[in-house]
């Protein structure tokens, strides 16, 4: 099963998503702070994550994108694949290299499907 976000996340593989527990959200705080995905180590609460939608605020603003265009995905618009996608990829491309570097194997694994088949998902 998959929940696939505009920029091609899949946040029923991410770790943040799937925290429940305090330590989990923990946890999490301290990878995306040593990947480099928070500038800080925040709190865990700050960690809860319901996964991106369509009435979230996006970072990469996928979401005013998307319905200034008219379409539910970016696959869907006429200037697929565009140029705030393509500097979405790049961003994902330098947090894999990043993570390779500074995670575990197992931490690698679970970042490494749900964020680095950004291009692969987007097709979907």
């Amino acid at each position: 099963m998959e929940k696939i976000t505009l920029c091609g996340d899949d946040c029923y593989s991410c770790p943040r998503y799937n925290a429940r527990t305090r330590q989990e959200r923990e946890k999490a705080a301290e990878l995306w702070f040593r990947t480099g995905m928070r500038d800080s180590l925040v709190p865990p609460e700050d960690m809860a994550c319901t996964g991106c939608s369509s009435r979230k605020e996006c970072g990469y603003g996928l979401v005013d994108c998307t319905k200034a265009h008219g379409v539910e995905k970016c696959k869907e618009c006429g200037g697929f694949p565009c140029k705030k996608l393509t500097a979405v990829l790049e961003k994902s491309r330098q947090l894999q290299e990043k993570c390779r570097a500074v995670c575990t194997p197992e931490e690698y694994a679970a970042l490494e499907k749900s964020f680095f088949h950004k291009e692969e998902n987007l097709q979907k």
